[in-house]
């Protein structure tokens, strides 16, 4: 009796994963994505520092979802009473200044003075892609792992009006939740900077030396609003030019008009990859808070904000109200096409669809 040959390609039935356990998990997955939201149970575990509960009421808050959107005001309306007990500090700094390795070096050392901080930071978000960079778990490693600091990539999108709305209510949430330091990064190439600054108390500008920009007014707005500019790498071959550039930053912020807040920004030199000139930097900004305090500024200023931001949420859900209706965007080509023809004015144009508005309401 001959033996079948076998071939060395042949296939053996391996071991399946039970069928039951595959399914089970599928099912509680979906049980949990699906689980409605108790807006209570939710603002308790954040009330209690429940990182898990913080993180899910962010991301109601950035939906846009119009159910989800109603949950999250419900929900920043009852942390509201126990919000504002932080200082808001925005950081801002063109790509490659090290606003990372100085976050990280910078948080690092306020919870070494018992702080809590959370990092908000405002990622670009791609017009053409609508992706987005969410890289800063990643850049801020040992941060990331310390149970005193939350660190949340928010995507910017394409409207600076959703990034303050998002951002200025994961602000309330943050400190509700128990963190008396809140940081929020901004890329710093563009409008972003006078959207933060109109939503934080203190706002440092991080540059570098040798950069070019220091005769330059560089970028004359971002100056005017900073309340301290810290020139980061300052050290080996980079501190004299560092120790330079100080100098001429310092001349250049005299030729500035007073700050309302009688405030005299400071420049000051620091390096985040060798941990030196942070300890300093803080200081400055407790120096800010307690000057700021006892001339009645820092409250006032935060009043002004949330007017502020009144007005520009009704003009943005106004705008967003106007340019969502099917009869706007038909007869707004219309208009665009005359336009390029020189049929009309921009003028009359908008008038008639502004009239065109009104009749549909």
């Amino acid at each position: 009796m001959t033996k079948k040959n076998k071939s060395a390609l042949s296939e053996h039935t391996g071991i399946s994963s039970p069928e039951i356990s595959n399914t089970n998990a599928i099912k509680l997955f979906k049980a949990k994505r699906n689980a409605k939201v108790d807006t209570n149970t939710l603002v308790s575990s954040i009330l209690n520092q429940n990182i898990s509960a913080l993180s899910r009421a962010i991301t109601l808050v950035e939906s846009e979802s119009q159910k989800h959107l109603n949950k999250a005001n419900t929900i920043v309306k009852a942390c509201l009473p126990y919000a504002n007990k932080s200082i808001r500090i925005g950081i801002t700094g063109v790509p490659g200044v090290g606003k990372s390795t100085f976050i990280e070096a910078f948080g690092n050392y306020l919870i070494s003075q018992g702080k809590r901080i959370a990092i908000l930071a405002i990622d670009p978000t791609s017009s053409i892609t609508k992706g987005s960079i969410l890289g800063d778990k990643t850049r801020m490693e040992a941060l990331s792992k310390n149970k005193n600091a939350f660190i949340r990539p928010s995507p910017s999108g394409t409207s600076l009006g959703g990034v303050a709305r998002k951002t200025r209510e994961s602000i309330i949430l943050c400190e509700a939740a128990g963190f008396d330091v809140i940081l929020i990064e901004t890329l710093g190439v563009g409008q972003s900077e006078t959207t933060v600054h109109s939503m934080i108390d203190f706002f440092l500008l991080l540059k570098l030396a040798g950069a070019g920009d220091e005769l330059q007014g560089i970028k004359r707005g971002i100056i005017e609003m900073a309340d301290a500019i810290a020139i980061n790498k300052a050290d080996g071959e980079n501190l004299k030019q560092a120790k330079l550039a100080k100098v001429e930053f310092s001349r250049a912020l005299h030729l500035y008009p007073a700050k309302t807040s009688q405030w005299t920004p400071k420049v000051m030199l620091c390096s985040a990859l060798k941990n030196e000139g942070i300890t300093a930097i803080w200081k400055l900004i407790l120096d800010y808070k307690k000057t700021t305090t006892s001339n009645n500024y820092f409250e006032a200023h935060r009043i002004e904000q949330n007017k502020f931001w009144l007005i520009q949420t009704i003009e943005n859900e106004l705008k967003r109200s106007f340019f969502n209706k099917k009869e706007i965007q038909e007869e707004l080509e219309k208009q665009l096409k005359l336009i390029e023809t020189n049929q009309t004015t921009p003028f009359v144009a908008a008038d008639y669809l502004l009239s065109l508005n009104k009749s549909l309401q």
